[in-house]
C-alpha cells in the first residue's frame, strides 16, 4: 500500500471502469488514507476515522465495480451487500452485525489461501511421499527388513525407483484409497429473528471440537488424490492461529464493505412490511458504521476503522432523507455521471475485461475469429443508449443484453467453422437490432 498513490489507484481503476472519474478520485483518496493513518503516531491514530463515502447514481454506471476493483488493488477483505436485506430488530430478516461475521469469513479465507500458497512446494513434496506411502506400503515389507542391513538397503532402493517413476507420471491413473474428512455434525437449520440465520454454523463449530470429523475412504486416481493431499498438506503445515490473528487484523484495518441499495432503506414507508420501519434498519446499521465490537466465531471484531462505501439510485429520496447520525458517517457524497453513447464505446472496447473481448475469446474457443467494425461499436453503444432512454436506464448491463442478442444465431451455430472469420458491420448490427429496438414492447422483453 505505501508503494500506491492516489494517481496510481486512479490509473489502474481507469484500465478497468469507464469515466466516472469524480468516484475514482474519491476511493483513491479514502483507500490511501487508510495507509497515512497507520503512519501517524499511535495516539491519535484511534482517532481518525475512515471517510464512508455514499456514491450516487443509475444502475449499471460502475458503482460496484469500482468498489470491487479498488478492494481487489488493496488486497482487503471486501463484501458486497445490499442494504435491503436488512431489517429493523424483532423482525425477520438478517441482523446487521452478520455484515462483520462475513467479513470476517472472507478475511479468513484470503489469509488463509496466501499461506497455503506460500507452502505449496513443501505440500508438494509432502503429498508425493504420502502417494508413494498409498501406492506401495512400507508395512508390507517391515518383518523382511527387520531381519538384515541387505533388505533394507533393497527396499530404500525400490523405494527410490519407484519414486522417480511416480514424479515422472507413470501411475497417475492408478486406483488408491485416500482418507478423506467429513463433518460429523448434521447441518443445523434454525429459524428466528435476530441473525438467528447464523446460529446454527457456530453452534456446529462450537461442537466441532467435542465431535471431531469422522473420516471416510474414497477411492480415485493418483492425478486426483495429488490434488487432496496437497490441500490436506498445506492446510497442516500453516499455523491456524497466526491465520484468525491476521485476519482479524486485516478485517479491522483494511475491511471495505460496499452497501449496495441503501436508497432503499431511505424514506418514508416500509421495506419489509407494513411494520418495519427504514429509519429502524438505519438505526441498526448506525452503530456497525459507528464502530461498535461484534463477537464472531474467531473473537471480537471492532469495526471502527472498516471502510464502508453505499451506493443507491435515489431516485425518489436523497442521501439528506437519511437520518442525520448516519448522514454523518458518511460525509463523502460522490454523483456518478450517466453513462452517455461514447462511454460505451469505451466501454465495449478500452478495459481490460471489455465486452467485445469476452465475446472474441468465446468464440476463439471454437476456432473461430470475431472481427468488429468500428461503425458497428458505434452503432452497438448507440442502440444501447436509445434503448435506455425509452425504458428503463440499466447502464452499461443493456450492452450486455444487446450483444447477446446481436450474436444470439453466431454463438448457436458456430461449433464446426473452425478457421472462419465472422465480421460485425453496421449493417449486421441494424438487420438484427433495428426492429427490435424500435418496437418499444418488445425492446422491453428482449433487450
Amino acid at each position: 500500500m505505501q508503494d500506491i498513490t492516489p494517481k496510481q489507484i486512479v490509473r489502474e481503476l481507469n484500465k478497468y471502469i469507464v469515466g466516472q472519474d469524480k468516484a475514482k478520485r474519491a476511493v483513491a483518496i479514502a483507500l490511501r488514507n487508510r495507509w497515512r493513518r497507520q503512519q501517524v503516531p499511535e495516539n491519535l491514530r484511534d482517532e481518525i476515522v475512515p471517510n464512508n463515502i455514499v456514491l450516487i447514481g443509475p444502475t449499471g454506471v460502475g458503482k460496484t465495480e469500482i468498489s470491487r476493483r479498488l478492494a481487489n488493488l488493496a488486497n482487503a477483505p471486501f463484501l458486497k451487500i445490499e442494504a435491503s436485506k436488512f431489517t429493523e430488530v424483532g423482525y425477520v430478516g438478517r441482523d446487521v452485525e452478520s455484515i462483520i461475521r462475513d467479513l470476517t469469513d472472507i478475511a479468513v479465507n484470503q489469509v488463509r489461501s496466501a499461506m497455503e500458497e506460500e507452502v505449496t512446494e513443501r505440500a508438494i513434496e509432502l503429498a508425493q511421499l504420502r502417494l508413494l506411502d498409498l501406492l506401495f506400503p512400507p508395512a508390507t515389507l517391515s518383518a523382511e527388513r527387520k531381519k538384515n542391513q541387505e533388505a533394507e538397503e533393497r527396499y530404500e532402493r525400490n523405494r527410490e525407483r519407484l519414486k522417480k517413476k511416480l514424479d515422472k507420471g507413470d501411475f497417475e491413473e492408478k486406483i488408491v484409497d485416500v482418507e478423506i474428512s467429513e463433518d460429523s455434525m448434521p447441518a443445523l437449520q434454525i429459524f428466528g429473528p435476530l441473525g438467528m440465520e447464523d446460529l446454527g454454523t457456530n453452534i456446529k463449530d462450537m461442537l466441532s471440537s467435542v465431535m471431531p470429523g469422522s473420516k471416510k475412504k474414497r477411492k480415485l486416481s493418483v492425478s486426483e488424490a495429488r490434488e487432496i493431499l496437497i490441500e490436506q498438506e498445506a492446510y497442516n503445515l500453516i499455523d491456524h492461529d497466526e491465520v484468525i490473528r491476521i485476519a482479524k487484523e486485516q478485517v479491522e484495518e483494511n475491511g471495505i464493505v460496499f452497501l449496495d441499495e441503501i436508497d432503499k432503506i431511505v424514506g418514508e414507508g416500509s421495506s419489509n412490511g407494513p411494520d418495519v420501519s427504514r429509519e429502524g434498519v438505519q438505526r441498526d446499521l448506525l452503530p456497525i458504521i459507528e464502530g461498535s465490537s461484534v463477537q464472531t466465531k474467531y473473537g471480537v471484531i471492532r469495526s471502527d476503522h472498516i471502510l464502508f462505501i453505499s451506493a443507491g439510485a435515489f431516485h425518489v429520496s436523497t442521501p439528506s432523507d437519511m437520518i442525520p447520525e448516519l448522514q454523518g458517517r458518511f460525509p463523502i457524497r460522490v454523483e456518478m455521471d450517466k453513462l452517455t453513447t461514447s462511454d460505451f464505446v469505451k466501454i465495449l472496447t478500452h478495459p481490460k475485461s471489455a465486452l467485445i473481448k469476452q465475446y472474441k475469446a468465446l468464440m476463439e474457443t471454437e476456432g473461430v475469429s470475431l472481427e468488429f467494425d468500428k461503425s458497428a461499436i458505434r452503432s452497438i453503444a448507440k442502440y444501447a443508449t436509445d434503448v435506455n432512454k425509452k425504458t428503463e436506464n440499466i447502464g452499461a448491463r443493456r450492452l450486455h443484453t444487446i450483444m447477446t442478442t446481436l450474436l444470439d444465431e453466431y454463438m448457436f451455430d458456430v461449433t464446426g467453422r473452425e478457421g472462419e472469420t465472422i465480421t460485425i458491420t453496421k449493417a449486421t448490427v441494424d438487420e438484427r437490432l433495428a426492429d427490435i429496438a424500435e418496437d418499444q414492447d418488445l425492446s422491453r422483453y428482449i433487450l
